[in-house]
């Protein structure tokens, strides 16, 4: 996804030369393939340890370290499909599929049409699929519930974390409902790799362990890579602006009051798969992971410029403050009667 063509004259355009001048939308593609190298050999290794360990709830180890394994494959796809590694739409659209639909049953095709969605609407409601889903980010949402919906929406802020824990599924049964449903390009490409990702990983599984022991395996393994999946997702958006369609504010402005940023070192970046500079990121989506981090101060810097608010905060802090933001939502779902 590429930025917005905006006016030369504009607030989102004067910061756009500066970031072209500094250099950081260039490709890093040496990055890339360690990158891809490292998170390639830890999968190989994954699964042969977990050959070697054979029929042993040891095994459930294994299925949380490929847990990790499968969230860094998908940061990998997140990076190509939004064209951060490779200078060709077809090079990121391979890339794509095959760390994606063939590596961890996600189809590409599928979310970057979604999450394209997200970028151009950030938080508005109606637009931004991903506020648009189970939990309920603003007031009328929350107000305007009925039934199960609303029982959600009133105890959305505790059932958070248990919820996540579905979210490995929920990316596997939407990729599968693209791919039948969908005019995604590349259709039957995609679903042949999904089944053949799906007819690898419950092979190995069954063949390997024993009946009880590979549904352990496999709840355990899909349940923390959804966990460690939204664990990633929660700080950028939750509890930041949430916008309507009839918001008139520009392109840099919904950006960076929609989003926040997780401050930390390189292991932060590491695991959040640098969507801690999710300000950064959401301003400039094709600007290779890498390059995030040089591009914070400068983006800071400028939204001192322009007296907008910036936000920035730990780890710990933006789950309390997206928790604390779900509550005080979901209390305005009607009482239970």
């Amino acid at each position: 996804m590429e930025s917005a063509v905006v006016p030369r004259g504009s607030e989102y355009a004067v910061l756009l030369r500066r970031v072209q001048g500094a250099g950081l939308l260039k490709r890093r593609l040496r990055y890339y393939v360690w990158k891809s190298a490292i998170t390639a050999v830890a999968l190989a290794a994954g699964w042969l340890v977990f050959v070697g360990v054979g029929d042993s709830w040891w095994q459930l180890g294994v299925a949380a370290f490929l847990a990790v394994v499968f969230a860094q494959i998908a940061f990998l796809g997140h990076d190509a499909g939004h064209r951060q590694i490779f200078g060709s739409r077809r090079a990121n659209y391979v890339f794509g599929v095959l760390f994606g639909n063939l590596g961890i049953g996600v189809s590409i095709g599928w979310w970057t049409s979604n999450h394209n969605r997200h970028h151009a609407h950030p938080n508005t409601e109606g637009a931004d699929p991903d506020v648009m889903g189970v939990l309920a980010h603003s007031g009328d949402r929350a107000r305007a519930s009925r039934g199960l919906r609303r029982l959600i929406f009133r105890n959305q802020a505790w059932l958070f974390f248990p919820m996540l824990l579905l979210e490995g599924w929920s990316l596997h049964f939407a990729s599968v409902r693209a791919v039948m449903r969908w005019a995604i390009p590349h259709r039957a490409w995609e679903a042949l790799l999904l089944a053949a990702h799906a007819t690898g990983y419950l092979c190995a599984v069954f063949l390997v362990l024993s009946p009880v022991k590979a549904v352990a395996f496999i709840v355990v393994q899909q349940g923390l890579f959804g966990l460690y999946m939204g664990c990633t997702f929660a700080p950028n958006h939750k509890g930041m602006e949430v916008l309507t369609a009839a918001d008139s504010r520009g392109f840099l402005r919904r950006q960076v009051l929609t989003s926040r940023n997780v401050r930390g070192g390189r292991l932060v970046d590491t695991a959040l798969g640098g969507l801690n500079y999710q300000i950064e990121h959401h301003l400039f989506p094709s600007m290779p992971r890498p390059n995030l981090r040089r591009a914070q101060p400068l983006v800071a810097e400028f939204c001192a410029e322009l007296g907008l608010p910036y936000c920035q905060t730990s780890l710990l802090d933006s789950y309390i403050q997206a928790l604390r933001h779900l509550h005080s939502v979901g209390r305005l779902a009607r009482p239970l009667t």
